[in-house]
Formats: structure tokens, C-alpha cells, sequence
């Protein structure tokens, strides 16, 4: 078990991880490739990126089994692979507006993910913060979302990209118990890359177009949103409270409208506004509820210590 990382650093890498996983939709909007093949060459990349540092971690914790790390690695990626292609159809299926909302869904469905995997409970802050931040979310889907029978299929299948995102950052919480994060990550993009790889000929091309720009997209979004943003995110679920994670993956919607503003003068609606000081007064929430639970967690192991050390011989 690795040791814990104080609650500065934590907040500090997840607030970089959702930064850097809201800057995706320009490289991906930049990129021509189709989007099955993009995600499965940002995962690669980003694997291929990781190697030094997971052959470090290889090299430190070598009593971590090959099979082991594996096997903890094999459902994560695939349930990661499964989240793109099901995100790639859904959109395709469905309006942009309606897949945004529906993926950003996931404080909804993390609670219950927790408790059926860890038993975790959600506290009365979380509840609370969960509520406001999903109250702005909704104030968004009454300006933009369209509900029609047309769109019905790609909206289940948004809905089912959404769990599958979700479940992806909770499986992260169950496998906290490797030495590091890179015997645990490094072969998730692995795995989740050859298997895009082979479902990517029903959706196109596999080899990236190989002009300059569309390459340095590719580049970005692997070194960017996945191994900074993705693995970010997958730290934070292991040393954090999972709905506290949960719900500041809502800040990438914000932080995505902004970017747009700056690059694209893409002028949100004036519902965006008061969506915003909900999501945000959620987020705020959260953050005072994970530090109480950071003094909690912190009190009680200085109170083991203490009684371990009573009870050694002097």
C-alpha cells in the first residue's frame, strides 16, 4: 500500500487532472481523425509516454507480479475502451448538447457505484453539495436539452457511456493497493488502446492522418488530457472521497465554456451563468466536506499511532 498524499497535493493534481481533461474537446475539435481512432492512439500514446516511469515503478516494487498488476489492469481498460465507443455512438446518435449533459451525469451514479463496490456511504454535505451541483446541470438541460424519440437511442447510449465513466473512476478506488499509480494506469491505457484498435476499422481509418497538425492534436490530447488528466483523476479517486471526485468532474463543463469563449467566441447561453454558481457552490461544498473528513481520517490515525505506541515495551 502506497503511502497517503496530504490533502494539499490531492486537491492540487485533481484540480489539474479536471483542467487538463476540459482542454480534450480542442484537441479532439482540432483533430480529423475519426474519433474511435483518436482515442484509441491517446491511450497508446499515453501508455507509450508512461514507459520510463512505469519500468521505475517496475523496477522498485519488482515483488508486484507481472500477472498481478495485469489482471488489476484487464476490466478498467476495457471498461475505458467500452467508454469511448459507446461516447463516439451516442453522440453520433444523439444531439452535442443532450451527450454533454447525459455524460456529465456521473455524481449521480457514483454514490451508488461506491456503496455496491465499497460501502462507502454518501455524507450529509456530499448529499447536499451532490443536489446543488446536479440542480445546475439541470437549469442546463432545460435551456439545451431536447428529449424526442428520435434521439432516444443515442441518449441511452450516452447514458450507458456515462456509467461506463463512472465505473472506470471507481474501479481506480479498488486497486489503491498497488505500490504506485503507474503499475496501475500505465497498463490500463495499454489495454484500453488495443482494444480500440480493434473495433476502430468498424468506424474508419486505424492510422492517424499524418499531417503536422492532426499529429500534434493526437500528441496533446495523449500527453495532456490522459496522461496528466486521466491519471490525475484516477489518483484523486484513490486518496480522496470517490463523490468528492464525482462531483468536481463537473467543473469540466465550465472550464470547457470558458476555453471556447477564449478560443472560438463561443458566447454561452445566460442560463449558463446561474448553472454555473449552482455547480460551483456544490463543488465549494464538497471541498469543505472532504476537508472535514481529511481532519477526521487524520485524527484517527494519530490515534492509533498513539495506541500502538502505548503499547510497545519501554
Amino acid at each position: 500500500m502506497r503511502q497517503a498524499a496530504s490533502p494539499a497535493v490531492c486537491w492540487m493534481i485533481l484540480l489539474t487532472g479536471i483542467v487538463a481533461t476540459a482542454c480534450s474537446f480542442v484537441f479532439i475539435r482540432q483533430s480529423t481523425d475519426p474519433p474511435v481512432t483518436l482515442a484509441a492512439w491517446r491511450v497508446l500514446l499515453a501508455a507509450a509516454l508512461l514507459c520510463p516511469v512505469y519500468l521505475r515503478a517496475r523496477r522498485r516494487y519488482a515483488d508486484a507480479g507481472y500477472r498481478e498488476v495485469f489482471s488489476r489492469s484487464l476490466l478498467p481498460g476495457v471498461v475505458l475502451a467500452a467508454h469511448f465507443v459507446t461516447w463516439v455512438i451516442g453522440a453520433r446518435l444523439s444531439l452535442g448538447a443532450n451527450a454533454t449533459i447525459i455524460v456529465n451525469l456521473v455524481p449521480l451514479v457514483m454514490p451508488v457505484l461506491l456503496w455496491l463496490l465499497f460501502g462507502e456511504h454518501l455524507h450529509r454535505g456530499e448529499a447536499l453539495a451532490t443536489l446543488l451541483a446536479v440542480a445546475g446541470l439541470g437549469i442546463l438541460a432545460i435551456d439545451n436539452l431536447t428529449l424526442s424519440t428520435g434521439y432516444l437511442a443515442g441518449d441511452a447510449t450516452c447514458l450507458v457511456s456515462m456509467f461506463l465513466f463512472a465505473l472506470y473512476l471507481a474501479l481506480a478506488r479498488r486497486h489503491s493497493s498497488l505500490p504506485s499509480l503507474w503499475l496501475y494506469v500505465v497498463p490500463v491505457y495499454a489495454v484500453a488502446g488495443a482494444a480500440l484498435l480493434m473495433v476502430a476499422p468498424l468506424f474508419g481509418q486505424v492510422i492517424p492522418a499524418m499531417d503536422a497538425m492532426n499529429l500534434t492534436m493526437v500528441l496533446a490530447l495523449a500527453a495532456v488530457s490522459t496522461v496528466i488528466g486521466h491519471s490525475a483523476l484516477n489518483f484523486a479517486m484513490q486518496h480522496m472521497r470517490g463523490q468528492t471526485v464525482g462531483v468536481m468532474t463537473l467543473a469540466q463543463f465550465i472550464v470547457a465554456g470558458l476555453i471556447a469563449y477564449w478560443l472560438y467566441d463561443e458566447i454561452p447561453s445566460v442560463l449558463f451563468y446561474p448553472a454555473t454558481a449552482l455547480m460551483l457552490s456544490g463543488m465549494v461544498l464538497v471541498m469543505f466536506n472532504q476537508q472535514a473528513d481529511d481532519v477526521r481520517t487524520g485524527a484517527a490515525g494519530l490515534s492509533l499511532k498513539g495506541r500502538l505506541a502505548d503499547r510497545e515495551p519501554r
